[in-house]
Parts: structure tokens; C-alpha cells; sequence
């Protein structure tokens, strides 16, 4: 095993074969960032508005809840399917990675919205009858009261859910878009040792996700005030 594995390594890394899995990585980290930065951002949004006691604001309420409630439950490969099949019919020209990075979208904003709305309400409901009380508006008391304290309970599972985000981009691949689980399988067919390919694809998916975790660790000792004081 161990000589065959050896001989194999000059064409495994050869010049053409360190392309391909470059331009895998590249796909792999373009979707597992994207995905987060915009699951991040609208999950915010979706959680506040979720979280908001205006009469008028209900209908936005009930949609918002519909879709967090529904992608959470749907999984990643049946929203993926479900995407690809829907613009499909409606005729438009969207490449499988477009098809791809908005089905991740979808997922994570509805995952993150989840997170951060149970992370708001995890404050006790007398900062937010203070905030009322100082007059206040909606987004102040979010902004200025309720977020600073809410950080500590939101960070760690949003990393986390980031992490495990990166390796359900591997579903990707079902569709053909060329991330690293697909290049991985394309080099097994090519007749290359699963040990070898799956060990770099191993390798590959942690460099990605173990810096994002560190960085949690140092957001969580930035931003979220000590459990202790």
C-alpha cells in the first residue's frame, strides 16, 4: 500500500491535477463564505424582525417565521434539488454555482436567523422594559442594549453551525459544481488511491474550517463580556 501510494505521488501533484484542486478549493471556499457572510447578515435581519412587537409588523412576522421554520426542517440536499429544479422551470440561464450558492444562502440564513433570535431572547426581559423605559427605539435597545449582552450566547453555535456549514457544501456536487468533494471523487476515477485523494480532500476541508474556528474563539474573547464578571 504504502509503495504504491509513494509512486503515485509525482503524477497525483502534478501541475494539472494542483490546478484542479485549487480551482475546487476556490469553489468550496467562495460558497462556504458567501454562504456565511449573507446567512450572518439576513439571519440578523430575519431575527429582529421576528422579535418585533409592532402590530404592524406581523405579516413580516408570520413570512419570516414560515421560512425559518420551513429550511430548517428541509434538508440541505432537498433545498439544493428543489432550487435547481424550480429555476430550471423557469428557464433561466443560472450556472450550477449560482443554483448552488443560493440554496446554501437560503439554508444558513434560516439556520443563523434561529441562532440569534434564541441568543436575543436569552437577555432577560428587563433590559429590554429599561431600554422602553429610557424611550428608546426598536433598534437602539437592539443595538446599544440587548446585542452587547445576547454576543455571548450567539457566537459560539453560529461557529460552530459555520464549521459543519463548510463540510455540507460537499452536497454541492450532486448538481456538478467542481468543489472539493467532486474533485476528490473525479481523481478516485481516475484510478488514483482513495487514501491519497480523500487525504488530501481531508486536508483540504480542515484547512478551511480550523482558522474559522479559531477565529470564533477570538471573536467570542473580543466581543462577549466575561461569564464570570
Amino acid at each position: 500500500m504504502w509503495d504504491q501510494l509513494i509512486e503515485e505521488l509525482p503524477r497525483f501533484f502534478g501541475y494539472y491535477n494542483l490546478i484542479f484542486f485549487a480551482k475546487a478549493l476556490g469553489a468550496t471556499f467562495a460558497l462556504s463564505a458567501i454562504g456565511c457572510i449573507v446567512g450572518f447578515s439576513l439571519g440578523f435581519v430575519l431575527a429582529a424582525v421576528r422579535l418585533s412587537t409592532r402590530p404592524a409588523a406581523r405579516p413580516l412576522r408570520v413570512a419570516v417565521t414560515i421560512f425559518t421554520e420551513l429550511f430548517r426542517r428541509i434538508p440541505f440536499l432537498v433545498t439544493l434539488m428543489l432550487v435547481f429544479f424550480i429555476f430550471q422551470g423557469m428557464h433561466a440561464d443560472l450556472s450550477m454555482f449560482a443554483v448552488a450558492l443560493i440554496s446554501v444562502c437560503l439554508i444558513a440564513t434560516a439556520f443563523i436567523a434561529e441562532i440569534v433570535r434564541s441568543g436575543l431572547e436569552s437577555v432577560h426581559r428587563n433590559q429590554w422594559d429599561a431600554a422602553i423605559t429610557l424611550n428608546f427605539s426598536y433598534l437602539q435597545t437592539l443595538r446599544l442594549v440587548i446585542v452587547p449582552q445576547a454576543w455571548k450566547i450567539i457566537l459560539p453555535p453560529v461557529f460552530g453551525f459555520f464549521v459543519l456549514f463548510i463540510k455540507d457544501t460537499a452536497l454541492a456536487s450532486q448538481i456538478g459544481v467542481v468543489e472539493l468533494a467532486f474533485a476528490g471523487k473525479t481523481m478516485n476515477n481516475k484510478g488514483f488511491s482513495a487514501t491519497l485523494v480523500y487525504g488530501t480532500v481531508l486536508a483540504l476541508y480542515f484547512m478551511l474550517s480550523y482558522p474559522l474556528a479559531r477565529f470564533g474563539k477570538y471573536l467570542e474573547r473580543k466581543l462577549a463580556p466575561t461569564r464570570n464578571r
